[in-house]
């Protein structure tokens, strides 16, 4: 059976674009490279780079998001613009009857993300948010070693990047980007895909003014229990207060530990240490993209559903309540991650 077909569907699919940055970018390759879609809009921010953008796809720019998804030949949102507008441009599309493909987070507020995943299914629309850490190379690794490691009691994730001078970017503005976990919620997601359900949040954050509307710096770490009874650290930070990086996750279990920095990975069970194979992060907005394609076409299955990128957010949205009230906050009645995917 054409999936495709039965929601109305034809070939090439019809797709507009908000955002010219960097995903963005990858995204409108990946379209250009398979003749089933047809990229015929684009928005963004700075006139002239969209221009530019466009020329290279060879796509209409439109004025604003609003005109973009009214607009009756689309198929298909993809939105890959600063965090702040996602939920917004989300809801819009959808109404207007659009399959919408969205970088994480869906929204900065967790209520508005959980009405928009409501939102899909009462349209029989796709909603798929983007996870590609998923996809990548150290969580595929993770996934196939972790039951070598026996019951893992402690993990700890900690992303750190320096940048000296902080960029005067958005991801360096709160209202753009959000609360940090929130803004990169992939590092909360990796563990809630791994190991499930929290049961409590505890956080700190802080962030080192910079030039006005911009911070410095951030730093922020949380500390989730489990409701397997495994504890979790999760550590982000950036900007110019850091001297130097940092990008590892540690796993300890009762037969051993597995421990990755960067892109290598080990496996260590008493005196022995033992490389693990990682693939590469290279060509995963382009392997996302072909998945929603063969999703819409035959109906094949998502690798994340929106109910699970909703649990993660559920999850760093308590961090921030953390933060804001200094209190542990309790999931214990809070739904468990979600594996179906929206359509």
């Amino acid at each position: 059976m054409n999936h495709c077909a039965d929601m109305g569907i034809k070939l090439p699919l019809r797709v507009g674009l908000v955002g010219t940055g960097y995903a963005a970018k990858l995204r409108a390759d990946a379209l250009q490279s398979d003749p089933r879609w047809q990229l015929l809009a684009v928005v963004g921010y700075t006139p002239t780079k969209t221009q530019e953008f466009a020329k290279i796809y060879q796509a209409e720019v439109l004025s604003s998001w609003v005109e973009l998804v009214h607009r009756p030949d689309l198929d298909l949102v993809i939105i890959a613009t600063i965090n702040r507008d996602h939920g917004a441009i989300a809801q819009a599309a959808l109404l207007a009857g659009k399959h919408v493909v969205v970088e994480y987070p869906l929204a900065l507020n967790f209520r508005e993300a959980e009405k928009l995943v409501t939102l899909a299914t009462t349209q029989k629309r796709l909603l798929h948010v983007e996870h590609i850490e998923l996809l990548g190379g150290v969580h595929q690794a993770l996934q196939a070693a972790l039951p070598q490691v026996g019951s893992a009691f402690y993990a700890r994730y900690a992303t750190i990047t320096p940048q000296h001078p902080a960029p005067q970017r958005w991801t360096y503005q709160p209202d753009l980007f959000g609360f940090p976990l929130v803004g990169a919620l992939s590092r909360v997601h990796r563990l809630t895909d791994v190991f499930g359900a929290v049961e409590t949040v505890t956080a700190q954050a802080r962030l080192w003014p910079g030039d006005e509307p911009y911070y410095a710096s951030c730093i922020c770490n949380a500390q989730l229990r489990f409701q397997s009874g495994l504890l979790a650290e999760v550590s982000y930070g950036k900007g110019e207060h850091f001297g130097s990086g940092e990008r590892t996750l540690t796993v300890h279990g009762d037969q051993g530990s597995l421990i990755f920095a960067g892109d290598e990975g080990r496996l260590m069970q008493g005196d022995s240490s033992q490389p693990l194979t990682v693939g590469s992060r290279r060509g995963l907005f382009a392997k996302d993209t072909q998945m929603v394609l063969a999703h819409l076409l035959e109906g094949e299955p998502l690798y994340v559903a929106p109910a699970a990128s909703l649990y993660a957010l559920q999850v760093a949205d308590a961090a921030r309540r953390s933060v804001e009230t200094g209190q542990r906050i309790s999931l214990e009645n809070s739904p468990t991650p979600g594996v179906s995917p929206v359509l």
